[in-house]
């Protein structure tokens, strides 16, 4: 059975992994600090701290190649990292990650239906042709990456894409395929609130 944190619900069915969740107070210093600060800024914990703390140095390279990819200044912008990750979540089934994700895509892109309407498809969501194309290739990158040419550049450089902005769009794309396999390998759930946020006003707001 898994020890869940008593810090962090686990929702209706109780269970955040197939596999054990150590508890917060048993981590090493660096991944309980980080999972605290975490925890302090959302109010809540994202299950995914948790139940990838069950091996702390591949939690740690995990979130450092995350945050290489998410956090840093480029020619994307933070909803538009968001947007692939939602949309090649969902073609890969990631229950966790569409979820997760998908909600903090409603609160950098301040629109409460951008994040369902790139999930189920974002074909017809309400973006720009540059960002479609954008995930036109990040989709290539998930699904079909062998098939990827001189052609998926040629329309990228057209958008205004620097070769650096591509790197980003595959690189979220191909990452996101190894939180997506590992999400749906360990059953990881996501968290209720994800549900609601960026749907809602924030109190006071």
């Amino acid at each position: 059975m898994c020890a869940s944190s008593t810090e962090a619900p686990a929702g209706r069915e109780g269970r955040i992994s197939r596999f054990p969740v150590p508890r917060l107070e048993d981590l090493p210093e660096d991944i309980r600090a980080r999972i605290e600060a975490v925890q302090a800024k959302a109010g809540f914990i994202p299950n995914v701290f948790l139940a990838l703390a069950h091996r702390p140095d591949e939690f740690r390279a995990f979130f450092a190649y995350h945050d290489a990819l998410m956090l840093k200044e480029g020619g994307l912008s933070k909803a538009e990292r968001e947007m692939i990750v939602v949309a090649t979540s969902a073609a890969n089934q990631c229950h966790y990650c569409v979820i997760a994700h998908g909600a903090i895509l409603r609160v950098y892109a301040k629109d409460p239906l951008i994040a369902d309407q790139v999930a189920i498809n974002y074909r017809k969501a309400d973006i720009t042709p540059r960002q479609r194309a954008m995930l036109d290739f990040a989709l290539k990158v998930a699904l079909r990456a062998h098939e990827i040419g001189d052609e998926d550049y040629a329309r990228l450089r057209a958008h205004g894409f620097s070769d650096e902005d591509i790197w980003d769009i595959g690189a979220i794309a191909a990452f996101f395929g190894l939180s997506n396999r590992m999400a749906n390998l360990i059953d990881m759930r996501p968290n209720d609130e994800f549900y609601l946020l960026g749907r809602l006003p924030r109190d006071g707001g």
